[in-house]
């Protein structure tokens, strides 16, 4: 008899079962959840030690901490599910800083009556993006709430790397004469998330972008340029991450709407649902803003990498002391191109 059918009688039935409040009371079955589901799934040195906290060596250098909630619906979409984008979402946070990603915590509230297959394969799939990341879960937590007052499963994952002495990428650090890159397609993941949900479909399918990015940030920072701000543009997409850096930088931004990287069956996506791609949240993809001089060595260097491979220079900073982003439109005009106004996609991740 295996040392947990000693402790708990019997396994979890990860066929029929479900998430009950007793999962959440701090108990035996809480146990039972956490080694037969969790445990088993993420296990490494850290988390199988059974304490409150992880112990971890220290690691030279500043350290970097991000935390993000994912409460993505549908649970599970074409080129991922809410467990990967969990894992890929909190490690890009990271390493757009700059930072070497090195441990995730993860907080799980589960709904009563959330079926354990489900929760299974959920898991599956953060430790398979976990490994291929080389990043692991070392701790965390789980809470069950009364059926009616969640909505499955949201995850909160909080990430810990280490940036080197010298490497500063803040949003501040964007200057007149530099240069953006987009590390590829636009739109990807929040068109795929809204075409599973409204059951439409494409003549191609839409695929979720979700990846890690700290390899190809790795490449970028050995290419030698002269990289002054990283970002993911996640929730509000394109248009609002620009924003966000303008305003903290106090530049203003040009953009070329003829340089856009949008993969036709994104823009058809878009076009049918009246969405702009600008405002579309992506999860596997980067803005870089690079020194002028650099620009073409950074984008050659992200070309060769396979999550860069669609890479393109879609535009410039320079002097305005409104901080506003604009765009040359394909007609010869021009617009602005404003912060998200409203919620274009609820719940996208």
């Amino acid at each position: 008899m295996s040392r947990l059918r000693r402790a708990y009688g019997r396994a979890l039935d990860l066929r029929h079962g479900r998430i009950e409040m007793m999962h959440g009371s701090g108990g035996r079955a809480m146990a039972q959840l956490i080694d037969e589901l969790f445990t088993s799934r993420l296990g490494n040195p850290q988390s199988g030690q059974g304490n409150d906290a992880a112990v971890l060596p220290a690691a030279p250098g500043r350290l970097v901490v991000s935390t993000d909630s994912h409460v993505v619906s549908p649970l599970f979409f074409p080129g991922g599910d809410i467990g990967c984008l969990s894992v890929n979402g909190t490690i890009n946070d990271v390493a757009v800083m700059g930072a070497t990603p090195l441990y995730l915590a993860a907080g799980f509230i589960l709904e009563e009556g959330f079926p354990l297959a489900d929760l299974a394969r959920i898991v599956d799939s953060m430790a398979r993006a976990a490994t291929a990341a080389g990043v692991p879960v070392v701790t965390g937590d789980t809470k069950v709430v009364q059926r009616g007052r969640g909505d499955g499963v949201y995850i909160t994952t909080t990430g810990v790397g280490v940036v080197a002495d010298g490497e500063d990428w803040s949003g501040d650090r964007a200057r007149p004469g530099d240069r953006i890159i987009v590390s590829g397609g636009i739109g990807e993941h929040g068109m795929a998330i809204m075409a599973q949900r409204e059951s439409i479909g494409f003549a191609a399918d839409i695929v979720s972008d979700t990846a890690a990015l700290h390899g190809l940030i790795a490449v970028m920072r050995a290419s030698g340029a002269d990289i002054h701000v990283l970002r993911d543009p996640t929730r509000g997409g394109v248009a609002t991450t620009l924003n966000e850096i303008a305003r903290q930088s106090g530049v203003g931004m040009m953009l070329q709407e003829s340089a856009l990287p949008l993969q036709p069956q994104v823009a058809a996506a878009c076009e049918f649902l009246g969405l702009d791609p600008l405002y579309v949240a992506n999860e596997g993809k980067l803005l870089a803003i690079v020194a002028g001089d650099d620009a073409d060595r950074l984008l050659a260097a992200m070309q060769a990498h396979p999550l860069g491979q669609r890479a393109a220079l879609i535009g410039g900073v320079h002097d305005d002391p409104h901080g506003f982003v604009q765009m040359s439109t394909s007609f010869g005009g021009r617009r602005i191109v404003d912060w998200l106004s409203g919620d274009q996609l609820p719940r996208i991740c």
